[in-house]
């Protein structure tokens, strides 16, 4: 398994509880588009994920960040200079 796939099912597993059973977390889930995130569940996502990766993510890098395969991108950019 490479980086961007355990990242990948890490995120899957914490975003889960967001999609009330509907439907799958992959890499082209839309975090506002499909899983209608508001602006304090994106700032939760990000504490869990800075506290399951032990990383600190910027807030510069939000506009980038459309998609779960996007965030994911992120993290492993962020443990590859870690």
């Amino acid at each position: 398994m490479t980086e961007y796939q355990r990242i990948m099912a890490d995120l899957s597993k914490g975003l889960a509880p967001y999609t009330k059973g509907l439907f799958e977390v992959d890499e082209n889930t839309e975090l506002v588009g499909d899983l209608d995130l508001d602006s304090l569940q994106i700032m939760e996502l990000l504490l869990f994920v800075e506290d399951s990766f032990d990383i600190s993510i910027p807030v510069s890098i939000l506009p980038d960040v459309k998609t779960v395969g996007d965030l994911a991108k992120q993290v492993e950019k962020i443990i590859g200079h870690a």
